[in-house]
């Protein structure tokens, strides 16, 4: 491992410790050349033996910072950390390779990606599937968020709906 500073390859381990649900392990390290401490995280290589099949045919291998990447952007400007994302990735991979073996579709993905956005925040899920299911329409549109605001109501009818009107009391 070379040090992000001097780049030189001489370092020592100072800390390991599991980390997202086990799946990886951080260490956190000190450079012998310039003492610089810095954190390498170690996951198996699982990911790279899973091709994902684009929308156009195309077959790519698997790659967790496309999904962490897609979440960021329908996050933007939400108060949604980068650690509640990673959880989100870790989730979704745990999906993935417990379902599908060699190959799984990007509208898959999108759909695991999208049932955990649903469940953490209405706006951030709205954005990433107008993106997602590649909306042609307005009226598409509108139906996705009818969609959201029905389940919010039926999952939780106390919490406030998705463009702030109060929940609607069940007689």
């Amino acid at each position: 491992m070379l040090c992000p500073q001097c780049k030189d390859g001489a370092n020592k381990v100072i800390d390991s410790r599991l980390t997202e649900s086990g799946s990886a392990i951080r260490r956190r390290r000190e450079c012998l050349a310039c003492g610089r401490r810095f954190t390498t995280k170690e996951r198996v290589e699982q990911e790279l033996r899973l091709m994902v099949i684009k929308a156009g045919g195309q077959r790519v291998p698997y790659n967790r910072d496309n999904i962490f990447n897609g979440m960021a952007r329908a996050c933007y400007k939400l108060d949604i950390s980068d650690e509640q994302l990673n959880t989100i990735v870790d989730q979704v991979e745990e999906s993935l390779f417990a379902n599908h073996d060699r190959e799984v579709s990007t509208e898959q993905i999108g759909l695991y990606v999208g049932d955990h956005l649903r469940r953490l925040n209405q706006v951030a899920y709205v954005r990433f599937m107008s993106v997602h299911r590649k909306y042609q329409t307005v009226d598409e549109f509108i139906e996705e968020v009818s969609d959201v605001r029905v389940r919010v109501s039926q999952d939780s009818p106390d919490q406030q709906s998705l463009f702030g009107e109060p929940a609607r009391a069940e007689p």
